[in-house]
């Protein structure tokens, strides 16, 4: 049976992707951070760790408890992660390495430890979670822009370095899916941007609050978490993988005006949405 270690499954795209993986026949090894989601994962049916991906050491751990069981580790995909919103001239260097940590430094510590399976077996396939903003950048996500651009390279060149081998790194691009991905990073706005002494605190307080604090999706372009989860089956399914998966209409559209405008075109229109 094909099995995978999927990490950040305490809702949303991790939680829905490894319910979904496990009723389509896959061996699901779902992982988060906090005991209490670990336990619910449990409930769920789920063989489940407790992986804060800045740990090495719990990382390592549930690879080894994965080699005890099966002998071998199939897939990794490396979902873990979360948005700093913020004007970039009102991040801290101590804020913008809170979001390497988990969403890039993260990340690699996962796929080097797998890595090392993958190279040692002859076999693998790694699915990183990158955005559609490591394709474009938006205002008031610099240092989530940051983050999944520095995915984006560590992606394109690891699979310069897999080319030939039978280990496949593909990226998914997602755009606006259904999760707690905004409750979350407005928590991190309140807790880590100087709201009331910024230069943008009225764009603050009108545009960005309002959008993080509004309840449910309403964009025409929004997906349910199952996106995702149809992609990364797909990957697991498929002998040669695409090095990079798109997902959303918005990603589509966005990804494609990123190769055909000129790059003052393409800021003005950024700077609108």
């Amino acid at each position: 049976m094909t099995n995978i270690l999927i990490t950040g499954c305490s809702s949303g795209i991790g939680l829905e992707t490894a319910l979904f993986l496990k009723q389509n026949g896959i061996k699901v090894y779902a992982s988060a951070r906090d005991e209490k989601d670990v336990e619910n994962l449990k409930n769920l049916g789920l063989t489940a760790f407790k992986i804060d991906v800045r740990n090495k050491d719990e990382i390592n751990f549930a690879l080894n408890e994965i080699l005890k069981e099966d002998k071998k580790l199939d897939c990794v995909f490396n979902n873990a992660g979360f948005g700093q919103p913020g004007a970039v001239e009102d991040l801290t260097v101590e804020t913008l390495k809170n979001q390497f940590d988990t969403n890039v430094f993260g990340l690699l510590e996962v796929t080097n430890q797998a890595m090392k399976i993958f190279r040692n077996q002859g076999y693998g396939k790694i699915i990183q979670h990158s955005s559609v903003l490591g394709i474009i950048s938006l205002k008031f996500r610099g240092a989530y822009n940051a983050s999944k651009y520095a995915v984006e390279g560590l992606c394109d060149t690891l699979r310069l370095e897999t080319i030939n081998s039978n280990i496949f790194i593909s990226t998914i691009n997602t755009g606006p899916v259904t999760s707690k991905f905004r409750e979350n990073a407005l928590k991190n706005f309140k807790n880590n941007i100087d709201i009331e002494n910024s230069f943008w605190t009225n764009e603050y307080k009108k545009e960005l609050s309002a959008r993080l604090e509004k309840k449910g999706n309403n964009s025409a372009f929004n997906l349910d978490a199952s996106s995702v989860a149809k992609v990364v089956l797909k990957i697991i399914n498929s002998n040669k993988p695409k090095p990079r998966y798109y997902v959303t209409k918005a990603t589509h559209i966005l990804g494609f005006f990123k190769r055909i405008l000129p790059q003052s075109v393409l800021d003005k229109l950024l700077s609108k949405i």
